[in-house]
């Protein structure tokens, strides 16, 4: 963790980090599918539940349609900005000269031109004392003030202030994370590389703890904009930030907290080691189309029935696009944006292509009908191990609908029957496969069972090395997770093995026609996409290595 204070919880961000190394490698691909499937979906249902407005809210009492309204701040008003830091929500001790963090007086509304880099933009550093409440996950409020010229946000000071000369917004600042802790050892001997602080921790509030972080930059923006919005038709999510005066009917200067770029690795634990927090405050004037984006973007709450974790996971993903975005060149940003889409393509045409080939095939020969069963219990594996790591919701249904096309092409070469009187412990019906006629018949069993037999020389000794290598070296949360991880780390290094038997089938019948070629060109394609992307995007070293073996 890199801050400008150097003891700022360094040490419990790394021990939180090291709980964590267990968790799978990110996909790039399906981060960023992810992120367009959710985008998709709240659209979808947002398209369903946002309704036009209705009829009474277009209307005055009178039943006459509503007056567009103006904005309360001219162009180029001049304002004086107060923000104040503060542990209570509604703030009311103007008086306090430290809770003053920033006075800067004679902006100009909609100015463009003015500050250090002539973007309109003005900066302010300093450091926010704490208290110990703050120390103990308490929270910590900015308010700000914009007031025209000469005026004051105290509504006390009765000759200065003024009710429409003054727009007031503020936000909890400090953001609480949730920290999980998975409590592992080395199974032989039972000792664990975890700090003994973490342990404790964990021991005393549970394998979740709720932390409040904090980062040391935020943006205040006010939106240049003069629209004759009209109360009640503000389309969302642009209705939560345009306030209206209840009396006069016109609104308020939009002010919009801007911390889109802060990426959730640069926000560190507070506690009680530190006494202050470095804060980075900016003020920048922002165009509607921009501010629209913006809101779009960190607009979460009518969804807040999909749960927590779903954000917290959604807010990583993010971060991986927002570094793409941030340190990829833009040509070649654009050129992944582009073979991004192309690669959905031929994904979807590779996964309908494999569908229409098992469905219509009649013969097996040539197939190997061994490697279906073994491509089943690869994603079973896949699928218990995810569920264990708690890993990401779309990935979970993805590698779940790829178990179930699994299984389907089960009963494509094989027959399979109920047997209804021989039945499991009484109750169930015992479920039977029987090899095909075309797959019986043909050389390929014969040269299936040689390619696996094989195959099996060197897999199972193999497998039993990389088990006592797991069980020597590296921690588990049990057994179930040692077995499961160790049969994921086998699939994933030693994984591309197990194509053989097809190739030995291949070269034994002297022919490859009886292969799914479309399915397997669009694969091609596909592989040759990743090899592209994983050195676009910023990804682990064996994720890499992956994309080039297969």
């Amino acid at each position: 963790q890199v801050t400008s204070n150097g003891s700022a919880g360094g040490g419990e961000a790394a021990a939180g980090a090291e709980t964590q190394r267990q968790q799978p490698a990110p996909n790039a691909w399906q981060v960023i599918k992810g992120v367009l499937f959710r985008i998709f979906i709240i659209w979808a249902i947002s398209s369903w539940f946002r309704r036009g407005p209705a009829p009474q809210e277009q209307s005055s009492t009178g039943g006459s349609p509503r007056a567009p309204s103006r904005n309360l701040f001219p162009k180029d008003t001049l304002m004086d900005l107060y923000v104040y830091i503060s542990e209570h929500e509604h703030f009311t001790d103007f008086n306090v000269s430290s809770a003053l963090f920033w006075q800067k007086r004679d902006l100009v509304y909609g100015d463009w031109t003015s500050g250090e880099n002539a973007d309109g933009c003005y900066e302010h550093y300093g450091e926010v004392d704490i208290s110990q409440s703050v120390q103990q996950n308490g929270s910590i409020y900015i308010h700000v003030y914009f007031t025209k010229s000469g005026f004051h946000p105290d509504p006390r000071q009765k000759n200065l202030y003024r009710r429409l000369a003054t727009v007031h917004t503020s936000r909890m600042i400090n953001k609480y994370k949730r920290r999980r802790f998975q409590k592992t050892k080395n199974l032989l001997t039972g000792e664990t590389e975890a700090d003994p602080e973490m342990i404790k921790r964990a021991e005393d509030y549970g394998p979740v703890e709720v932390i409040s972080h904090w980062h040391p930059n935020l943006t205040i923006n006010m939106v240049d904009d003069h629209t004759p919005w009209v109360k009640g038709s503000v389309p969302p999510p642009l209705d939560q930030y345009v306030k209206f005066d209840a009396v006069s009917g016109d609104y308020y200067p939009i002010l919009y907290f801007n911390d889109y770029w802060n990426l959730q690795k640069d926000y560190f634990p507070i506690n009680e080691t530190l006494q202050r927090l470095p804060f980075r405050l900016s003020f920048c004037p922002l165009s509607l189309w921009r501010w629209q984006l913006y809101a779009a973007q960190s607009t979460k709450s009518p969804w807040n029935f999909l749960g927590e974790d779903l954000y917290e996971q959604s807010d990583e993903e993010q971060d991986s696009v927002k570094v793409a975005l941030l340190e990829t060149n833009p040509y070649l940003l654009a050129l992944t944006i582009v073979v991004s889409i192309v690669h959905s393509i031929f994904e979807f045409l590779a996964f309908k292509n494999d569908i229409q080939f098992w469905n219509s095939r009649q013969s097996l020969e040539g197939l190997s009908v061994r490697s279906v069963f073994f491509g089943v219990f690869q994603s079973l594996v896949v699928l218990l191990y995810i569920l264990d790591n708690e890993t990401n919701f779309v990935v979970q249904v993805s590698v779940f609908i790829g178990l179930l096309i699994d299984l389907w092409k089960i009963t494509k070469v094989m027959d399979v029957r109920l047997d209804r009187e021989n039945k499991v412990a009484g109750v169930f019906p015992r479920v039977t496969f029987k090899d095909k006629s075309t797959y019986i018949e043909s050389s390929t069993k014969i040269y299936d069972d040689m390619a696996f037999r094989y195959l099996s020389w060197i897999l199972f000794p193999l497998l039993g090395c990389y088990a006592v290598y797991s069980l020597l070296y590296l921690e588990h949360k049990g057994w179930y997770s040692w077995v499961l991880s160790m049969l994921y780390g086998f699939l994933l290094t030693f994984g591309f093995i197990t194509m053989t038997p097809q190739l030995f089938i291949n070269y034994k019948l002297k022919s490859v026609a009886h292969l799914p070629w479309r399915m397997l060109t669009y694969k091609a394609l596909n592989t040759f996409i990743d090899d592209l992307f994983a050195f676009v995007i910023k990804m682990p070293m064996m994720y890499r290595i992956g994309c080039l073996r297969d």
